[in-house]
């Protein structure tokens, strides 16, 4: 399936019935007296978050949502049917955006979450409504109140309990493919990467998901190279998995470079947890790859983890190091939200 994390859509919700011009005309009862009834409401357009799907690309051939329109009013003080409420499904992690594409609207992040987005338009009066003791026979009904309209932006930012940075080449992708069943294009070039991967790891008989999303470079929060368009995927995660090629001339330098990116990007990129690792060890071998640790680790005072996805050295630990996080910012998390829904 193609990846897809950004559409743009438009949405109308129904408008109102119209209301009834309509008198009682019975055997034996005269002046009967009106008996148009209302129109009914129109539809809602309802946003609804599903967790079965994991990308937008059903949006790039459906662009145009309507709700149905509201049933006219009839005779007998009969009120027309309301028009159906039309519910657009999308990821969870969806946010809606208006059309500058800055106005945050909504930010669908559970399953099972709805929002009334758009309401329908109300149904209009039949003429019985206005039978007042002066007016005995109103021949007036209104129309229905016309729905609301809007465009808006969609863009999926992936939900993952763990997400992968670094530059690109760094073994993001092979590091994916050996801890979990996801199987991301690896190849030794830089950004074979070009679309986010996700995969499900399994840690002590705990499961958690982690986002690969496509190699960063100087510059990425302005959006160069693949830049903007993907850190976003990171942004729910709990922690952050940086690899660094331990092949590198400065691999001080590179950490650096990443570092620098996601404070420049903010969305509190900067301040999550990080696990710091030296990939590739096996290409250098266990003396020199320890000799590099070191380095980085006085450069950055911080710890930093050696492994090497071909051999699988040192995984287990940068596993275990992630769960920590993941199992501490799960208890943070706030109870699921209840359904949000306007009153009618």
């Amino acid at each position: 399936m193609k990846f897809l994390d950004e559409a743009k859509i438009y949405l109308e919700s129904g408008k109102g019935g119209a209301g009834c011009v309509a008198f009682r005309r019975e055997k034996f009862i005269d002046m009967g007296g009106p008996d148009g009834g209302n129109g009914g409401r129109g539809g809602h357009i309802i946003l609804e978050c599903v967790q079965n799907l994991n990308t937008l690309i059903d949006f790039r051939y459906a662009q145009h949502f309507r709700a149905e329109t509201g049933h006219h009013g009839e005779g007998s003080n009969r009120t027309g049917r309301d028009g159906k409420d039309l519910v657009v499904k999308v990821p969870c992690g969806t946010v809606i955006l208006d059309e500058d594409k800055e106005t945050v609207l909504a930010d669908m992040t559970r399953p099972g979450e709805r929002i009334v987005f758009l309401r329908g338009g109300d149904g209009g009066f039949g003429n019985a409504h206005y039978k007042s003791s002066t007016n005995r026979a109103p021949r007036k009904a209104l129309p229905g109140w016309p729905g609301e309209e809007r465009a808006v932006w969609l863009r999926l930012k992936l939900i993952a309990d763990a997400g992968i940075v670094g530059l690109p080449n760094a073994g993001k992708s092979t590091f994916l493919s050996v801890v979990s069943r996801a199987k991301p294009k690896v190849a030794d070039y830089p950004f074979t990467t070009l679309t986010p991967n996700l995969g499900v790891i399994r840690v002590h008989d705990h499961e958690f998901v982690m986002a690969d999303i496509p190699g960063l470079i100087e510059g990425a929060h302005k959006g160069h190279g693949l830049g903007t368009r993907f850190l976003g995927h990171v942004e729910r995660s709990g922690v952050l998995l940086h690899l660094v090629d331990a092949t590198g001339d400065d691999i001080v330098g590179a950490y650096k470079t990443i570092r620098g990116e996601l404070k420049k990007y903010g969305g509190g990129l900067a301040k999550k947890p990080e696990v710091i690792a030296l990939s590739k060890a096996d290409a250098l071998g266990p003396e020199l790859a320890e000799d590099q640790r070191k380095t980085l680790s006085k450069a950055i005072r911080k710890k930093v983890h050696v492994l090497s996805a071909v051999s699988r050295d040192g995984i287990e630990n940068v596993l275990n190091e992630l769960w920590k996080h993941i199992e501490k910012s799960r208890q943070d998390d706030a109870p699921p939200a209840a359904d949000i829904v306007f009153d009618e």
